[in-house]
Parts: structure tokens; C-alpha cells; sequence
């Protein structure tokens, strides 16, 4: 389409209207120059705004192109995209249905950390279906309208040329009508101005025959001289009389066309300034009729598009917030005993088994084993005392161990929102990544830390509870 546009050329039948105006480059009358320079250049300006159009058109027809271009490729990257996370989410799925699927039938056993990556490899097959989403509004739907924009961009520059060339023609033609009305009204002045002096060469020589008549008769001519001085009288006054006569036609001829010069000199200035300051400005809106219009609605189905698929994928993102913000240990603990209840209910207990036929099943206190039963007593008091401010020193010291450790688990180093600022250069954002939580050293300085802390939290751990003591 493009090409057509470029091959299209001005009619031989515009070249030859702008060439079959009358006068040549040279002029006799300086004055005459004028107006045909005047008029050549008002040609040049209408063939150099023809070309100006048509230079605008194909720009934009260059920049439909690239966009066209552009959306295809985004359109084939967005469905490539759109397979491989489907291909994803679909292995790991599979993996979960082969191995695991058992363990997790019912919601009530569903474990939070389980439920995270569920929503995870959901999410990931709802961004897949909204990336085949926008492959096929891209292709669809945002191609088809900038093929038809360009469409219409060939067809409007083909209608208003055609437009514009009326109205060359009909200017030109204006121009071509003051030309000639100005080279009629320049003759017939040129020749008003021959039969003036004519005219008043006549008047000359009368005055001059006049006067020697005069001095003839006070010169008393001889008789037989004044027939032939009334004879030549006669002849001067009739030559008189027709350049009289002719001069009075060429100048009424002369005033008829220099009033119609002057007619169409108002007319084609009016013509002109109507072309140049309003005919030229609706030429242009019929070449720009409804391209930006169909251009902003083009992009804003792109725009749409865009949002939407943020839109979505906020939405699937807030479900595994949500999830996350109900990551809990304790209810997946519940959650697993009450999977496993048979594995961590407690056992039967121990029933006393008599010995052939002795039913004592109590503690006897008779004499001597009074007295040593109740000095164990006083020293398990004793003893117990004692453990019971032991474990009171190593629980807060577990406690304030065990804070620890939950500080360092629970540090907020997950934004990453510096690495998105597009306003900030690539090495200030590299600096100021280095300096966060996302560094190496300080990721590798904390979890060293947090393994030592681990180790002294578990070395503590192991001091024996007080009811398995023995004496």
C-alpha cells in the first residue's frame, strides 16, 4: 500500500495547466514581470504542497508499519511466554498429582506452605492464559486497526488530492483569467495612449495651419493661393476628426478593461487568500480526518489490554499475599497430628501387672521403709528446688535466644522495589542493591549469624525436663 502511495505522481494535465499560461520569462515592460513571477511561485507553492502531503502520508504510513511490526513480534513473544509458563506450572503439577496427591485430598489438611504453592502454580497458569490473552488482542485486534488506519490514510490522500487538484485548477485558472484580462487591459491602455498623442499631434498641426492662415491674410495672398489653403484647412480638420474618434474607442475600450482588470484583480486576491487560509486548512484536515482519533483508540486498546493483564495478575498475587499472611505453624502442626492421629496419639498406659496373686498396687509406708521413703522425699524437694531455678535461668535465656532467632528469620529484606526505579540510572541502582539485604555479604554475615544461634539455642535445649528425674 505504502509503495502505491510512493508511485502515485501529479497528472500530466496539472504540469501542463501550470505551463499553458500566457507571457514568457522575458518581458518588455519591467512592470509586466511582476505578476508572471508572482504567479509562477504561487505554482511552485501548489506543487510543493502536494508533495508536502504526500510526504506526510507516507510517514505515517512508515510509522503504522513499524508499529504493525512492533505489535507482532510482542504478540509472538507474549504467546511464547504465555506456552512456557504453562509448560511450567504443568510439569510441576503433574509432579504433585504422581507423588503426593494422596496426602492432601481435603482442604482441612491442606498445610499452609502447600497451600502458597498451589496458589503459586496457579497463579502461573493464570498469567499463561492472560498472556494468550494478549497475543491474540494484539493480533486481532491492535494489528487489524492499525492495517485499517493505514487503509484509510492511502484513501483520504488519494480523495483530497483529488480535492486539492479542483482547486488548483480553479485557481490557476483565476490567475490565467488576470493574466489575460491584464495584458488586454495593458494594450488597450498602450493603445489609448498611441491615439492620445496621435491625437495630439493633429491638434498641433491644426494649430499650426491656423496660424499661418493668419499671417497669410494680413499678408494679402494673392487670390488664386486661398483655394488651396482652404483645402489643406479641410484635411487637417478631418485628419482631427478620425483621430478624435479613436481615441475616444481606445479609451473606452482602455477604462472597459481596466475595469474588468480591476474586477478580477479583487476576485483572484480574494480567491487566493480564501485558498491559502481556509481551503488550505481543510485540505489538510481531509489528508488528517479521524487518524489521530483512530490512532489514540488504537492505543488505548493496547493501554487496556496492558492494565488489565496488571490487573489480573494483582489479583492472583493479593490471593498468595493473603495466603502467605496466613502462614502458621501452629495450625500446621494441629494440621498434621490430626492427619496422623494414630502416629501421635498418646499411648495406653501402663497397668500395674501383679505377681503371682499380690494384690498390693500402692506405695507402702511401714516401718523401716518409712524412714527411707520419706528421706528420698526431702531430697526430691530438695533437688527439685533447685532445677526449678536452673530451668527458670535456661528458659529466658532460651527465650531471649528464641527472639533472637525470630528477628533474624523475620527481616524484612524482601523488597526489591529499588531495582524497578527506571528514573535512576543502572549504576546507582547496582549501588544501592549492593547496600541493601539482597548483598552477598550481608546475606552470607546473617545466616552465619543464624546458625549460631541455632547451635546455642539447641545446646540449651537439651536440659532434661523435671519430671524424668531420678534419684
Amino acid at each position: 500500500m505504502q509503495a502505491g502511495l510512493m508511485e502515485t505522481r501529479f497528472p500530466y494535465l496539472f504540469i501542463i495547466c501550470l505551463s499553458s499560461l500566457p507571457g514568457g520569462p522575458r518581458q518588455s515592460n519591467p512592470m509586466e514581470s511582476y505578476p508572471e513571477a508572482q504567479i509562477k511561485e504561487i505554482r511552485t507553492q501548489l506543487v510543493e504542497q502536494f508533495k508536502c502531503l504526500e510526504q506526510q502520508s507516507e510517514s505515517r504510513l512508515q510509522l503504522l508499519q513499524d508499529l504493525q511490526e512492533f505489535f507482532r513480534r510482542k504478540a509472538e513473544i507474549e504467546l511464547e511466554y504465555s506456552r512456557s509458563l504453562e509448560k511450567l506450572a504443568e510439569r510441576f503439577s503433574s509432579k504433585i498429582r504422581s507423588s503426593r496427591e494422596h496426602q492432601f485430598k481435603k482442604d482441612q489438611y491442606l498445610l499452609s506452605p502447600v497451600n502458597c504453592w498451589y496458589l503459586v502454580l496457579h497463579q502461573t497458569r493464570r498469567e499463561s492464559r492472560d498472556h494468550a490473552t494478549l497475543n491474540d488482542i494484539f493480533m486481532n485486534n491492535v494489528i487489524v486497526r492499525l492495517s485499517q488506519i493505514s487503509e484509510d490514510v492511502i484513501r483520504l490522500f488519494k480523495k483530497s488530492k483529488e480535492i486539492g487538484l479542483q482547486m488548483h485548477e480553479e485557481l490557476l485558472k483565476v490567475t490565467n483569467e488576470l493574466y489575460t484580462v491584464m495584458k488586454t487591459y495593458h494594450m488597450y491602455h498602450a493603445e489609448s495612449i498611441s491615439a492620445e498623442s496621435k491625437l495630439k499631434e493633429a491638434e498641433k498641426q491644426e494649430e499650426k495651419q491656423f496660424n499661418k492662415s493668419g499671417d497669410l491674410s494680413m499678408n494679402l495672398l494673392r487670390h488664386e493661393d486661398r483655394p488651396q489653403r482652404r483645402s489643406s484647412v479641410k484635411k487637417i480638420e478631418k485628419m482631427k476628426e478620425k483621430r478624435q474618434a479613436k481615441y475616444s474607442e481606445n479609451k473606452l475600450k482602455c477604462t472597459k478593461a481596466r475595469n474588468d482588470y480591476l474586477l478580477n484583480l479583487a476576485a483572484t486576491n480574494a480567491a487566493i487568500s480564501k485558498y491559502y487560509i481556509h481551503d488550505v486548512s481543510d485540505l489538510i484536515d481531509c489528508c488528517d480526518l479521524g487518524f489521530h482519533a483512530s490512532l489514540a483508540r488504537t492505543f488505548r486498546t493496547y493501554l487496556s489490554a496492558e492494565y488489565n493483564l496488571e490487573t489480573s495478575r494483582h489479583e492472583g498475587l493479593d490471593v498468595i499475599e493473603n495466603a502467605v499472611d496466613n502462614l502458621d505453624s501452629r495450625s500446621d502442626k494441629h494440621t498434621v497430628m490430626d492427619m496422623c492421629n494414630q502416629v501421635f496419639c498418646p499411648p495406653l498406659k501402663f497397668e500395674f501387672q501383679p505377681h503371682m496373686g499380690d494384690e498390693v498396687c500402692q506405695v507402702s509406708a511401714q516401718q523401716p521403709v518409712q524412714t527411707e521413703l520419706l528421706m528420698r522425699y526431702h531430697q526430691l524437694q530438695s533437688r527439685l528446688a533447685t532445677l526449678k531455678i536452673e530451668n527458670e535461668e535456661v528458659r529466658k535465656t532460651l527465650d531471649a535466644t528464641m527472639q533472637t532467632l525470630q528477628d533474624m528469620l523475620t527481616v524484612e529484606d524482601f523488597d526489591v522495589s529499588d531495582a524497578f526505579q527506571h528514573s535512576r540510572s543502572t549504576e546507582s541502582v547496582k549501588s544501592a542493591a549492593s547496600e541493601t539485604y539482597m548483598s552477598k555479604i550481608n546475606i552470607a554475615k546473617r545466616r552465619a549469624n543464624q546458625q549460631e544461634t541455632e547451635m546455642f539455642y539447641f545446646t540449651n535445649e537439651d536440659v532434661p525436663p523435671i519430671c524424668c528425674l531420678r534419684l
